[in-house]
């Protein structure tokens, strides 16, 4: 875990809060309740962690002087209509955005909010799934000194989240994938049969995540972006009966690494648009794209899609040195700052020290910047 004293006063007195506890037994209990019952069918007596959420959540208010919610059911209320900034808890500054919700109000599904406080709240790598799930392929990569392999493992969490049993068989039997084939086997799990409407499964055409069918007929995506730009686009429509079992990848790796992959795969498509020679995941992912200039200049960029501009800034880090490189970028998705227009700020306010000014642009901005360097334009004052 970070020493306090590394982060930013700003930051270092969340740890006095009463209320980023709660909000972090909160996000846990509604993933599980949602694991375990899908959030609509649970009965008495209720999880040991969804009792226990409630129980906090009572005696915070009472502490607050306000009215508590009374069930289960209530509090569940409470998380998919009531935004986290008007509960009576005692949070601090930048902890939540005036409309946070950590339940969908369309869906009732936790929102990616609700799994960033659940995972990445708690500082330590230790505890993120994704991450271990990571670290693990780029061991097995590299003690087969297969830096292809690892690169074509990203490219398959990004570009297939779901797979058919076909398209199982077909990954794993791919030689390239040899290293991280068992990897890949614990990492697909079966879709619920609640993602079925008259029979079939649906895609999103976006980001290629599955979607879930809504009461009204519509279908939800899991991914805010989706979502923000209007109704979910179907993809791909597979009966049940004709694609066997469908498999998905476990929900933290579509969270952390195949939605942040969409948006890696966007940029390297706009920045070889504009004639850059671009490498993904480059040494083993020291980072995510090795961007070359034809005078031989070299940007690193480490693209975070994340909807929690603190917890970014509480991770905020220099960028590995290798691959070698001239400037280095943190890019975060255009859409996230205007969900959140003071995402920049946040993320500044949270940056430790020891992340040396590490500057934090937009998608848009970092394209912007390179057209103007191709054209000898001069480029303005880094967006820190």
């Amino acid at each position: 875990m970070r020493p306090t004293s590394d982060l930013p006063p700003h930051a270092a007195t969340w740890s006095a809060h009463d209320g980023l506890p709660l909000l972090r037994t909160l996000a846990t209990a509604l993933i599980g309740l949602e694991a375990i019952t899908g959030l609509d069918g649970f009965c008495l007596p209720y999880p040991a962690e969804a009792q226990r959420a409630l129980n906090r959540t009572v005696l915070t208010c009472l502490l607050q002087g306000a009215e508590p919610p009374t069930s289960i059911p209530e509090l569940l209320h409470w998380c998919r209509y009531r935004p986290v900034s008007d509960w009576p808890i005692d949070l601090p500054a930048d902890a939540v955005g005036s409309k946070d919700l950590l339940l969908d109000p369309d869906s009732g599904r936790p929102t990616e909010l609700c799994h960033e406080w659940a995972d990445r709240a708690a500082d330590s790598a230790v505890h993120q799934r994704d991450r271990e799930i990571i670290r693990t392929a780029l061991r097995l990569c590299r003690e087969c000194g297969e830096e292809d392999a690892y690169t074509e493992f990203r490219r398959l969490l990004v570009n297939r989240p779901v797979l058919t049993s076909v398209g199982f068989f077909e990954v794993t039997n791919d030689h390239v994938l040899d290293p991280v084939r068992e990897l890949i086997r614990r990492i697909y799990l079966p879709v619920p049969a609640s993602h079925l409407r008259a029979g079939a499964y649906a895609t999103c055409a976006r980001c290629l995540t599955l979607l879930l069918p809504v009461q009204d007929g519509s279908w939800w995506c899991e991914r805010d972006h989706c979502r923000r730009q209007g109704p979910s686009p179907v993809g791909d429509l597979w009966p049940a009966d004709d694609v066997g079992e469908l498999l998905q990848l476990e929900r933290p790796l579509r969270q952390f690494v195949t939605g942040p992959g969409r948006a890696e795969t966007d940029l390297e498509q706009a920045l070889t648009g504009l004639g850059l020679r671009v490498r993904m995941w480059p040494g083993f992912d020291a980072y995510d794209l090795h961007v070359t200039f034809p005078d031989g200049r070299v940007w690193a960029v480490d693209v975070k899609d994340w909807t929690h501009p603190a917890f970014l800034g509480r991770t905020a880090r220099p960028v590995p040195p290798e691959p070698p490189y001239d400037e280095a970028f943190w890019v975060v998705p255009g859409y996230r700052v205007d969900d959140r227009p003071d995402y920049l700020d946040v993320y500044r306010r949270h940056r430790p020290a020891s992340a040396l000014g590490l500057p934090l642009l937009t998608d848009a901005d970092l394209i912007d910047r390179a057209a103007a360097r191709l054209r000898g334009a001069p480029v303005g004052g880094t967006r820190a």
